[in-house]
């Protein structure tokens, strides 16, 4: 098991600590898949009881990060093709619904949002820190989540963009995917400012359906 420690916040109950401390320690791969997870083991390396780990590791398995498996508890959740494949094909529908409505309703500040953000995406590429990479994606498309002006659909893709993250830290791992990345930000940008949906749109679908053909080979030859 890697080292990690409790990651502290006065404002959150220490229930939300442990699962954020968890979490956290599985999305970078410090918890790695098919690790198991011991509440007795996880409780003390992290100075706390047993009932704040077992909760976190329920709310982990309802993310899809942790599994239950019979005679032997709790472990990470493996990279799966199909788990890919299935948050994919939510995500595309999502993501239409988004563009569509962000190309109707975005306004002129938050368009000055994106573009700030796209330049801290840019920024954070000059780096080695992946997981700083992929916050600034996130934030990046946290942007237009929240032109939309459609909560509920902010909450599903925030759910889904969490089940998400370890599939787009093993594309940031790939620097050639950078520069890429870049350009497909550009144009989604490009494309809202003109409220184009129909190009904002295409080159949505191309940015994901290129993340999805990167992690799908990368999969295959784990297997």
């Amino acid at each position: 098991m890697e080292q990690f420690e409790l990651q502290m916040n006065e404002y959150l109950p220490l229930r939300d600590v442990v699962f954020q401390t968890l979490r956290q320690a599985i999305l970078r791969g410090e918890l790695k898949p098919g690790e198991r997870l011991m509440e007795i083991h996880l409780a003390q390396k992290l100075g706390v009881s047993r009932t704040p780990v077992r909760e976190a590791i329920r709310k982990l398995e309802l993310e899809g990060l942790v599994l239950m498996i019979p005679r032997k508890g709790a472990v990470v959740a493996e990279i799966t093709v199909t788990d890919l494949e299935d948050v994919l094909e939510v995500r595309m529908a999502l993501e239409e619904l988004a563009v569509k409505l962000a190309c109707r309703k975005i306004t002129e500040e938050q368009l000055n949002a994106m573009r700030q953000r796209e330049e801290i995406f840019r920024k954070s590429l000059y780096g080695d820190d992946v997981a700083a990479c992929a916050q600034a994606d996130m934030e990046f498309h946290d942007a237009i989540y929240a032109a939309t002006g459609n909560s509920r659909l902010v909450q599903i893709l925030n759910n889904l963009r969490e089940q998400m993250y370890r599939y787009r830290m093993e594309y940031l791992k790939d620097r050639q995917s950078h520069s890429v990345l870049v350009r497909e930000h550009e144009e989604i940008l490009n494309a809202l400012c003109a409220r184009d949906a129909e190009k904002a749109l295409d080159v949505t679908i191309t940015h994901i359906e290129r993340q999805r053909d990167h992690i799908l080979n990368l999969l295959t030859k784990k297997e």
